[in-house]
């Protein structure tokens, strides 16, 4: 925002240079992004009165002038096209020097003397281009004043960039409380007083859209002259803050914007119909602007309308045929609280970008609109003269912001801040911004905060302004004291890092995938749960979220097969997400899986012999690596079970201490034809969280004493799996029991059809003598008769 130092001096007049009281505002967190002259040094220029004009006798182009300075009349040749008899304009005597150190001589132009020089604006630094002609001063300009003196020209125009949050100081009143506040200086605000009514006329407003726009004032101004002349200072005050003066009328409201930070609107109130309706656009409803685009509008744009017609885009600007032209004599002012969130961004989406959509996306301040009224109508009858209505305001309380109260606490100000500041001085630096301050208790305050400060809810907001104020640079350099704690390692858990070696070392290399997928690939290997579709998808290929690492893995697989990889190792760990039904309310559940997927050959390629493929056991045991690591395999154990993505035959649940935890299998042959894959792939999925989940290792002394290892070769049923073998021989097999390993499996000749033969080899030991036969033969004995009573099982003979 831009603004001219001198009008801020108006309203709050430190005792400051103007780089004192930049390095103020810079500090107090309004970066001034620059600070500028609004006129270079020049002198000898003052008001001039063209009181002769006549051609020049040998030039075209050249008029010879006679210009007074009030007591004198002066000889000047002048190429202005716009030069004539009764305008005043700057005149640069001889004697004077111009920007640029360009001093003024008596000089002769094609033969006539010319005593001076007539000045554009650009020519005394009032405007970046070269001007089309003279600056024309008002007619009441004082002729002879220094020119300097007349446009106040000693200033400093000061660009302040503002964050997003500090919308209040979008206006000279913001930014004269944070300069009262950081100079201690007062604030003399200036009068805005009532303007009596003298007429009755008023204009009916409708509130469509309370939400959007809560609170709506007007006001009927009749017999307005718009064509009177915009006062200098004003002119120049715009000006100095990058706004192009058009018509008293747009004039005031932009000044008023500028001075209060509250946008307004003039409405020409002859070419207004019925009466003004704040209601959401029709979709596809076209506005021809003031800048003469037209816009087709959006549903969820808040417009400003009467019964035929779009005026404007609420908050953003005014279309064609809401503006005050030159011969309107009635005018509706408004002024109008709309809802930030509502205004955000719908410039942006018209492809516009407005003063008062710069403030009304960074909020407004909700109790101003009265009274920027009456400031503006006050300006306008003080400029163009008519009469004034009453004030019409319609609002919606309860969607109106609603007053905030903070607590404070000093205790909060000094753990923050690394300053221990007394009661009475954090007091006052809330109170010049604005705030009120009500004592709880000795070092607490219930704070209310003003009507213009939205960035303010939390006690972290209030310890911020006080460090604002105070002064960063007052604050002490401390070091922060903090009590160390040494952290809660549960030696039970196994970082995931550690399974990842684990795999790795086995030959396995990690893939990230996306964790959303194309909604069919879900479909096909996951079509029992429905997973959850995303807002903003990427493409239609990845449009769910996943709800297995499966999909990903396969198609990674995939990838890698098509470039003549044959033989692939791959494992991934993320997050799969499982939609749940809750009543009537939908819930997602995020859970880190581990997953892995192999095909090709067992063994890389060598010299030493044809490897064969990869089968279902290789990856069984890749993944009871994991639960070794882990400490823990003998909780796990596995299930046949039915996929829809696996084979039917060689699918099994994983399953800890009896719960289901994952899955491993052979990728169906159906879904390795619909993914374009001919070679057998294996495939496990399994609950991080669980796996992670260890016992802490503990040390057990080594026996010196032998081992004792007895074989048996059992004939059982085809369908009995051998972790049902096991499960008997453990809890037969007694407290010395060490191993029990699986050294062969058999059918064929010799043994029963439907029947298989189970070689299994197992060991004891004691830890502090040696085992006897006796009790070896007892073990065994006790093994047998429970495998044959539990599972049909017989010694092969």
């Amino acid at each position: 925002m831009k603004f001219s130092e001198q009008w801020l001096r108006t309203w709050v007049n430190p005792d400051a240079t103007t780089e004192e009281l930049v390095s103020k505002i810079t500090m107090a967190g309004l970066e001034v992004d620059e600070y500028t002259l609004v006129a270079p040094a020049f002198s000898g220029v003052v008001v001039g009165e063209i009181v002769a004009c006549e051609q020049h006798p040998d030039a075209d182009k050249l008029r010879v002038t006679k210009v007074s300075h009030g007591t004198e009349e002066f000889q000047v040749v002048c190429g202005a096209p716009n030069a004539r008899v009764g305008i005043k304009i700057p005149f640069a005597m001889v004697g004077a020097v111009l920007p640029g150190n360009f001093k003024i001589k008596k000089a002769k132009l094609r033969g006539v003397e010319s005593l001076g020089m007539l000045c554009g604006a650009d020519e005394i630094g009032l405007a970046e281009e070269r001007a089309d002609g003279l600056l024309e001063l008002p007619v009441d300009a004082p002729v002879g004043e220094d020119i300097r003196t007349y446009l106040n020209l000693n200033d400093t125009i000061i660009d302040v960039d503002l964050t997003p949050n500090r919308g209040d100081c979008l206006s000279i009143a913001g930014l004269a409380r944070e300069v009262s506040a950081n100079f201690l200086a007062d604030v003399t605000v200036p009068a805005i007083e009532d303007v009596i009514a003298t007429i009755d006329d008023t204009f009916e407003v409708n509130l469509e859209a309370p939400e959007q726009c809560p609170r709506f004032v007007g006001r009927v101004l009749r017999n307005v002259n718009v064509k009177a002349e915009t006062p200098v200072w004003m002119v120049e005050r715009l000006r100095r803050s990058g706004i192009r003066s058009i018509d008293p009328v747009v004039d005031v409201t932009n000044y008023v914007m500028i001075e209060l930070g509250t946008p307004m609107h003039g409405y020409d109130l002859d070419r207004l119909e019925g009466c003004i309706n704040v209601r959401l656009a029709e979709q596809g409803e076209k506005l021809l602007m003031l800048d003469g685009t037209e816009q087709t509008l959006n549903s969820n744009t808040l417009v400003i309308a009467d019964e035929k017609k779009v005026l404007g885009i609420a908050g953003v600007m005014g279309g064609e045929h809401s503006g005050v032209n030159a011969d309107a004599t009635s005018i509706f002012l408004e002024c109008a609280f709309f809802d930030k969130i509502a205004i955000a961004g719908k410039a942006r989406a018209y492809g516009l970008h407005t003063d008062a959509s710069h403030r009304f996306e960074r909020g407004v301040d909700y109790q101003m609109q009265t009274k920027a009224i009456e400031r503006a109508t006050g300006l306008i009858l003080e400029i163009c003269g008519g009469e004034a209505g009453p004030v019409v305001e319609v609002a919606v309380e309860e969607n109106l912001p609603k007053a905030k109260t903070v607590i404070l606490n000093r205790s909060k100000v000094a753990s923050l801040l690394g300053v221990d500041l007394p009661a009475d001085q954090i007091a006052p630096l809330l109170t010049c911004l604005g705030m009120e301050l009500t004592a709880t208790s000795e070092d607490q305050w219930s704070v209310a905060v003003p009507s213009w400060r939205f960035d303010i809810s939390i006690e972290e907001d209030l310890v911020e302004e006080v460090g604002r104020i105070y002064g960063y640079n007052n604050l002490p350099n401390t070091m922060p004291l903090a009590e160390l704690r040494l952290q809660i390692i549960d030696e039970a858990k196994i970082d995931l890092s550690e399974l990842r070696r684990v795999l790795v070392a086995r030959g396995y290399r990690e893939a990230i995938n996306f964790s959303f997928i194309d909604p069919k690939l879900h479909t096909l290997f996951d079509p029992e749960r429905e997973a959850e579709p995303l807002a903003n998808p990427i493409s239609s290929e990845m449009s769910v979220m996943r709800t297995s690492l499966m999909p990903g893995m396969v198609s990674t697989l995939r990838h890698n097969l098509n470039r003549q990889q044959n033989r692939i190792r791959i494992f991934e760990s993320g997050q799969i997400f499982i939609r749940n039904a809750r009543g009537t309310e939908s819930s997602l559940t995020q859970d880190l899986w581990m997953g892995g997927a192999i095909c090709g050959s067992r063994d890389p390629e060598s010299w030493h012999g044809a490897g064969s493929s990869v089968d279902f056991f290789d990856l069984k045991g890749d993944v009871e690596a994991l639960f070794a690591r882990v400490g823990n395999a003998a909780e796990y154990s596995f299930r046949a079970a039915q996929r829809p993505a696996l084979h039917p035959g060689q699918c099994a649940e994983i399953l800890r201490n009896g719960e289901v935890v994952g899955v491993i299998g052979a990728l169906h042959p159906k879904v390795a034809k619909a993914c374009d894959i001919n070679v057998p792939v294996y495939l496990f999925e399994i609950s991080a969280d669980v796996l992670v989940d260890g016992s802490v290792t503990s040390f057990r002394e080594l026996s010196k004493y032998p081992e004792v290892r007895r074989d048996m070769a059992l004939v059982l049923d085809q369908a009995t799996p051998e972790a049902d073998v096991e499960a008997v021989i453990r809890e037969q097999a007694g407290e010395w029991l060490r191993s029990i390993r699986l050294f062969d499996v058999y059918s064929g000749k010799g043994v029963e059809e439907g029947k298989k033969s189970l070689a299994l080899g197992v060991t004891w030991r004691h830890a502090e003598r040696t085992l006897t036969d006796e009790e070896i033969n007892a073990s065994f004995a006790a093994i047998t008769s429970a495998l044959a009573d539990k599972l049909g099982a017989a010694l092969r003979q």
